[in-house]
């Protein structure tokens, strides 16, 4: 047998302990022990050996670990970013659509001294023939009604607003705002246009604010007086439909503050309808006076109204079914909700609202503006619309309008229409995008005779494709200023052009059948 240098080693050592005590052991005796001393040995480094493997892939899983702990806190950084950045982008959308939507709310504070601001829209649209054509968000029927069905490729006109205002706070810390708004609307593309200049002083109004002798629910208030439009008025942009609008020359007080998260605005608002001639031929001034409570409760909003226009009644409405007497009072109310997010689904924001109005309060949207309403009318209107991200190229803001409106001008009369829109942006570059739009409307009309108007059913579409420049943040959908090409082709059922000989539908060559209509457009608002 091979003994190896170290057992020798030991052997001699032990050898010679035993001779100090006394030499019996054995060759044999020796031999055995120190082959058991081996195998304890081998068992030795046979666990060291499996020992030093489960380290070394103790070690492996660890560096593994390590690794994709690194890649998930990359990819934990690159979600952050991506959700940064739609959060921005959301707040940049809602922030615009607040804008929008309340382009008239006060501050009490802000930076003192004169500002400029102003809104403007003007483009060229002609048919595929070259020539000129019917268009506009309000060409349908229905239209006349409130009906809108998307403006995007729709306008042929120049509209502009010039804002002016000065803010001022005194040394008590009270302020005062100073705006004016001047406007302008032409369907002429010449240079010259003052012939048929439609410039008008649309607002014109002062606001005190913060007043220091002013507390408990009336602390940091605004109070106003003149010619406005009202602070809280809001809209579906892109379908050139305001939801509510309410305007006129009064006064009133914003932000009466019930609680944490309760307040009240109100107003009262003064509007002209049509001079009547009295028996002796004499005009008849007809004023109406619009008395508002508009209540908000976190992001619900309740808003109610009561009208009068002292002798309106005397106004009188002639169909073929007779004649009806135009209201002298009515009431409105309104139910909104404002999230911020789009319909609780995803990111975004929404606005959803449900109108209902009696009498002269039966124009729901332009409230107090129509002088005709008979005292039995009732409009029912449903609006609807949000803005989402799809992705970081893509986003998206469908709408929903619904109307119902009965015994409007005509006792037994029934408006009936609903619109469907969605318009699709994607980004291309920095400074370029596609958007498209779809649009379709379903009208069911029997006015009964008024105004020679002619019972009609039926639908119409319209689809607009168009290439748009901008130099503004892309990825919001209502960043101005913007250059856009489009090509839009619309249809629609060939009884609506029989409703009226005065409207646009089955005017010279403007019938059913399919239309295109191509043009460039600009927009913009700051």
């Amino acid at each position: 047998m091979m003994i190896k240098p170290r057992y020798l080693a030991v052997a001699i050592g032990l050898i010679l302990s035993n001779a100090a005590v006394g030499a019996e052991s054995s060759t044999s005796a020796i031999e055995a022990r120190l082959n058991a001393m081996e195998k304890r040995l081998q068992l030795a480094e046979n666990r060291a050996a499996k020992a030093e493997a489960r380290a070394s892939e103790a070690e492996k899983q660890v560096k593994q670990l390590e690794t994709r702990t690194a890649n998930n806190e990359v990819q934990t950084r690159e979600v952050a970013k991506t959700a940064e950045k739609t959060q921005q982008q959301t707040a940049r959308v809602a922030q615009r659509t607040e804008t929008l939507a309340n382009n008239e709310k006060s501050t009490t504070h802000g930076d003192d001294g004169f500002t400029f601001s102003g809104y403007a829209r003007s483009g060229i649209i002609m048919n595929d023939s070259g020539s000129s054509t019917e268009s506009g968000p309000y060409v349908t029927p229905a239209g006349q009604t409130g009906g809108a069905v998307g403006r995007l490729g729709n306008e042929n006109n120049t509209y502009v607003e010039v804002n002016l205002e000065h803010r001022q706070t005194m040394a008590s810390g009270a302020t005062s705002r100073y705006k004016v708004m001047l406007a302008d609307g032409q369907r002429s593309y010449n240079d010259w246009t003052g012939a048929t200049s439609e410039l008008n002083v649309r607002q014109a109004f002062v606001e005190l604010g913060s007043l220091p002798t002013f507390t408990g629910a009336f602390k940091d208030t605004t109070l106003w007086a003149g010619k406005r439009f009202d602070r809280d008025n809001f809209d579906i942009h892109w379908l050139d439909s305001d939801i509510i609008f309410l305007s006129g020359t009064g006064g009133g007080i914003y932000d009466v503050k019930w609680g944490d998260n309760l307040k009240s605005n109100f107003s009262l608002y003064g509007r002209n309808f049509d001079d009547l001639k009295d028996d002796n031929n004499n005009d008849t001034r007809i004023e109406n006076y619009i008395v508002t409570a508009n209540n908000f409760a976190g992001p619900i909003q309740w808003m109610i109204s009561g009208l009068r226009g002292k002798n309106n009644q005397q106004r009188e409405n002639d169909g073929i079914q007779g004649s009806s007497n135009a209201a002298e009072t009515g009431f409105h109310t309104l139910l909104a909700y404002h999230g911020d997010s789009f319909y609780g689904l995803r990111e975004g924001t929404s606005k959803t609202a449900l109108l209902y109005g009696h009498g002269l309060g039966a124009e729901v949207k332009a409230l107090g503006s129509d002088g005709r309403l008979t005292a039995d009318a009732n409009t029912l209107r449903l609006a609807t619309y949000g803005i989402t991200p799809l992705s970081k190229d893509w986003s998206i803001a469908p709408a929903i309008l619904a109307q119902q409106s009965k015994d409007r001008y005509i006792s037994g009369d029934d408006y009936k229409w609903v619109t469907i829109n969605a318009r699709l942006i994607q980004k291309i570059t920095d400074n370029f995008e596609l958007a498209y739009e779809g649009s379709y409307q379903y009208m069911n009309l029997d006015p009964r005779g008024y105004n020679s108007y002619n019972k009609v059913s039926g639908g119409f579409y319209k689809l607009t494709f168009a290439p748009t420049f901008k130099v503004g943040d892309i990825s919001d959908m209502l960043s101005r200023p913007e250059i856009r090409f489009f090509a839009s082709y619309m249809d629609w059922s060939k009884e609506l052009d029989n409703y009226s000989s005065s409207d646009s539908f089955g005017t010279d060559g403007f019938t059913a059948g399919g239309q295109w209509n191509f043009g460039i457009q600009m927009e913009t608002w700051f």
